[in-house]
């Protein structure tokens, strides 16, 4: 491949990503406005600033969209720590820390999964979405759980399958929205869950 080639090669890649993450604005800001679920591709495409065609060549389905989205979650700081903090040494503090950086996710994407799980019993693609994203957070409790059971670490006659029921109620964005609203501020319901998991787990 000659220099030019690859100039053009690498020119029209870095064009392509720049279109996608135009679309992928648009789709956040649809969902922070709560208008994702009613909207079609082609309010997507036009708040994108690009064609109906140009969505489809990066994504085929409203799903691959909000899959697109799961993907940045993905990315999160918070999440990305979560995952190393369930096997820390002291069972202790993987569980409080772990309680402390699920709220830190769901405070810091809240604007968009209040959007998804609002219309979850309406929307395919945001029921797809919830779905993984619950089965994701049940397999990294499920290792919380286990550390802490394998530790000694659980109150007497409590399992690790009774302790991992527990872990996702505290841990749930449901429990997160519920205390929200109920006034709690992000630092007081963490710290309230927090003693939950001391006094029902350890």
């Amino acid at each position: 491949m000659t220099a030019t080639r690859a100039y053009r090669s690498r020119s029209r890649a870095a064009g392509a990503q720049r279109t996608r993450e135009r679309i992928m604005t648009a789709v956040r800001e649809l969902l922070r406005e709560g208008r994702f679920h009613e909207s079609t591709v082609e309010q997507v495409a036009d708040r994108a600033g690009v064609s109906r065609a140009t969505v489809y060549q990066h994504f085929r389905s409203r799903i691959d969209l909000v899959d697109a989205i799961c993907e940045t979650f993905d990315a999160n700081p918070a999440l990305i720590e979560l995952r190393r903090t369930v096997m820390l040494p002291d069972p202790e503090g993987a569980l409080i820390h772990t309680i402390a950086l699920a709220m830190r996710f769901w405070e810091s994407e809240d604007a968009i999964l209040s959007g998804l799980y609002g219309v979850v019993a309406i929307d395919p693609a945001a029921r797809d979405l919830v779905d993984r994203q619950r089965a994701d957070r049940r397999g990294e409790m499920r290792r919380l759980a286990r550390r802490l059971h394998t530790a000694g670490a659980l109150r007497p006659g409590l399992s690790a399958a009774r302790a991992l029921d527990i872990l996702m109620v505290l841990t749930s964005y449901e429990t997160y929205r519920e205390l929200r609203e109920a006034g709690r501020s992000a630092k007081r319901l963490t710290a309230e869950l927090e003693t939950m998991g001391r006094a029902l787990l350890l």
